[in-house]
């Protein structure tokens, strides 16, 4: 039977696949959730140099050490925190720009912990998507919060400025309402104990809000000697600038001239949906969204322009400086390919993602690797190809039975926390994997892999892999 016919995978049918899409992860099921954590985080031999990833390890460092300032670090701290990504290049990428005591978001974050603990790391460094909508279903979503069985207006929007905005907009002022309901009424006592910790001032997006709210939370309930570091689309925004501002750089190359590696992306990414991969890797925008208003939108490359698929004129020429002049002036922002690109793909950083991403992020260095061909690019090639598991799972590993983190808190600390959950096999401490076996796209994957219409690995495609 075609699985992707049925939308429900087996567990058994499921760690087939994953035993494929993720090779040697079989070998962790009975093995300590502390031992999984402890692999993602082990990185020596995990990249190799060039001229061109040595420059873009440079400009991620400087982007963090900014974010970390930001934050509160003081400078050699900032310092600490951009030089750990030599020792260590590992970023979590799993959950979007959430308050940490969400749980998709909480539990991913002690797994983090884990590995960090580990190797004794001090500062555990996320990218958080901000590009989402508050929503991502039914009263789930940054903007909405359970607390005590009940769901929180985080931010007190309306449901249609929920539907329709996006976290990195600066579209207003944004406070921690924590309203029991989308008219204010007042919520519960544990909102009201989570609104005395979180900050009261106004912020000019809900990223910019929760990124100080999760460091309100952090330096409260998390360990100390550990310290979070968030970035979000804003901050990969003037990281991509940074790139694009300097004409010696491989992405102003990459995006001047006659854009043809830019074309050639596009172009892959085309012949990815059109055959048994479809679904998986999408030209939902091309290399940029738009942002106005607090929403973003789609832009298509045509005529040496990004132009709205919905209007006439061009919202940006499709040269290096057009585009970084835009990003600066919060008029684009990168898309999840871009992003990848610079926090990832080009300085040699190991992410953990989702589900989801498991498959996409080794599809989108195929891409890459696919334009790298075209255009002879192959010191830059021959580098990606030796990476060793530069994207793996590590996003909902930890997924407990009714887990409540803000009631967890309040009974347990995370270090307690960390010592339950870490001792647990991984096997049992992932629950149900419900995100993969509900999930018809993975259903899909499985039914054509049993078919033999794919291959896993494909050619040049790297795929996780344990040394």
């Amino acid at each position: 039977m075609d699985a992707s016919r049925n939308c429900y995978l087996s567990l058994e049918d499921l760690r087939h696949t994953l035993s494929h899409v993720m090779p040697g992860i079989g070998q962790f099921w009975s093995r300590q959730l502390k031992d999984y954590a402890r692999a993602l985080y082990q990185v020596e031999g995990h990249r190799t140099g060039c001229v061109i990833r040595d420059d873009a390890m440079i400009r991620l460092q400087a982007c963090v050490e900014r974010a970390a300032l930001r934050s509160g670090a003081d400078r050699p701290q900032a310092r600490e925190a951009a030089d750990q990504l030599t020792a260590a290049p590992v970023i979590q990428t799993g959950p979007h720009c959430h308050l940490l005591i969400e749980p998709d978001a909480f539990y991913t974050h002690l797994f983090s912990l884990l590995g960090l603990n580990a190797h004794r790391l001090r500062w555990h460094i996320w990218y958080g998507a901000s590009t989402v909508k508050f929503i991502e279903k039914a009263k789930k979503g940054p903007g909405w919060l359970d607390l005590d069985n009940e769901v929180i207006n985080v931010f007190g929007l309306s449901r249609s400025r929920m539907d329709a905005d996006s976290l990195c907009g600066s579209n207003g002022i944004y406070r921690f309402l924590l309203s029991g309901s989308e008219r204010g009424v007042g919520a519960n006592a544990s909102a009201a104990r989570l609104k005395a910790i979180l900050p009261s001032k106004g912020f000019i997006s809900a990223a910019e809000a929760i990124k100080a709210g999760n460091q309100a939370l952090w330096a409260r309930s998390f360990p100390g000697q550990i310290r979070l570091l968030q970035l979000d689309d804003i901050d990969v925004a003037d990281l991509v600038a940074d790139h694009l501002e300097d004409t010696e750089s491989w992405l102003w190359k990459c995006l001047g001239g006659d854009a043809a590696c830019a074309t050639a992306i596009l172009q892959a990414i085309d012949e990815l949906d059109a055959g048994p991969w479809k679904g998986w890797i999408r030209r939902t925008t091309d290399l940029f969204w738009g942002l106005a208003g607090g929403r973003i939108y789609p832009l298509r490359l045509k005529d040496g322009a990004l132009s709205n698929v919905k209007a006439s004129r061009p919202d940006v020429m499709f040269e290096p400086m057009s585009i970084a002049a835009a990003l600066r002036q919060r008029r684009i922002v990168p898309s999840l390919f871009m992003t990848f690109l610079v926090i990832s793909f080009l300085p040699g950083t190991r992410v953990l993602g989702g589900c989801r991403q498991v498959v996409y992020y080794p599809l989108m260095r195929h891409v890459l690797a696919t334009a790298l061909g075209k255009t002879g690019k192959a010191d830059l090639l021959n580098s990606l190809r030796a990476d060793i598991r530069p994207g793996v799972w590590g996003h909902r590993v930890l997924k407990p039975h009714n887990g409540y983190p803000f009631a967890e808190l309040e009974n347990e600390t995370v270090m307690d926390l960390l010592e339950i959950y870490g001792e647990q096999p991984l096997g049992d401490a992932c629950g149900d994997l419900a995100n993969f076996t509900g999930d018809p796209i993975w259903a899909g994957l499985t039914g054509r892999m049993n078919n033999g219409e794919i291959r896993v690995p494909m050619p040049e495609w790297q795929w996780a892999r344990w040394t």
